[in-house]
């Protein structure tokens, strides 16, 4: 009489012969297997599950509560967000990078990339003072708003050069914390080194990184700046249009800068977006002003007492 035998099964095979005592010389070599295999690791241990494409679930809820968790540590319960460039260095850098570019083309004066370049460091040296505005800006923006128990208007940037130094570097020199959103990126960045060692985090999720900018943030302001930026600005626009973010001030510093690389008005002329959409932003030139409108804002949006 046949066994049955699931359709497709392989036969086992037969067991292997044993000596007596072999099975403690198996056993042992069975146990190093064991506690060698990735099974025996805790989860939470196990970085090979935690890199599988079925994993991704999980690595998204980790950059959102591991940067929450810290956040809450730290008292902060708000944040001003700054945005920026990050080829705009400070003056002392700008000037070396176009010293750099002049001597290459001295070296080969018909090549109009080298040319272009040094033309490119130029401009950059000029925008050096967004540098200096950024950096001040934030030692307004922290000095007088960190206490121990509850921490308001904390800095807050991607974490790389440029702008985003600038601003973390301002609330370092007045000793306060700041944050730093960093992402890895094919030609960026390590951090920059004015952020606040326990608030620097690392996001492999750019929606992860957007949610916890928006999250906490009191006001945005925006430094000129490229494709990085624009994307942040628009996302930013987007969401106080469709009422899906809290009301806060945001701000285009650099109106010269920023009415060349985008015509709002022919916007609203052309009728894409609403007249109403021309207020949702507003334009600063100075630090102080920048700082000024942010608490006029949050003056006239505070509650009134019953």
């Amino acid at each position: 009489m046949k066994k049955n035998r699931r359709k497709g099964a392989k036969p086992c095979g037969p067991l292997p012969d044993a000596l007596l005592g072999d099975d403690v010389a198996l056993a042992a070599s069975n146990m190093e297997a064991i506690l060698e295999s990735p099974s025996n690791l805790l989860a939470m241990d196990d970085r090979a599950l935690l890199d599988k494409v079925e994993m991704r679930g999980v690595r998204m809820l980790l950059e959102l509560n591991k940067p929450e968790l810290a956040l809450q540590a730290h008292a902060i319960t708000s944040t001003v967000i700054v945005f920026g460039g990050t080829q705009i260095v400070e003056r002392p850098a700008a000037e070396r990078r176009l010293e750099e570019a002049r001597r290459a083309l001295a070296k080969a004066p018909d090549d109009r990339k080298l040319a272009r370049e040094v033309g490119r460091s130029e401009r950059l040296l000029e925008r050096s003072r967004y540098y200096d505005a950024a950096r001040e800006f934030a030692r307004l923006v922290s000095i007088d708003n960190q206490c121990e128990d509850h921490r308001d208007f904390v800095i807050v940037t991607g974490g790389g050069p440029g702008i985003m130094e600038a601003a973390n570097r301002g609330a370092f020199d007045v000793g306060c914390q700041s944050i730093g959103l960093n992402i890895k990126l094919p030609a960026e960045q390590q951090p920059n080194p004015f952020i606040t060692p326990e608030l620097c985090f690392q996001f492999k999720y750019f929606a992860l990184r957007k949610f916890h900018f928006i999250l906490r943030a009191a006001a945005v302001v925006l430094f000129p700046g490229g494709f990085g930026t624009l994307d942040e600005m628009f996302e930013t626009l987007t969401l106080r249009q469709t009422h899906r973010m809290q009301p806060v001030p945001i701000i285009l510093f650099g109106r010269e800068y920023w009415s060349k690389v985008i015509d709002f008005q022919q916007m609203a002329d052309d009728g894409v977006i609403a007249d109403d959409n021309l207020s949702l932003f507003s334009w600063a030139e100075t630090a102080e002003d920048a700082w000024r409108q942010i608490v006029e804002f949050h003056d006239r949006h505070r509650p009134t007492p019953s």
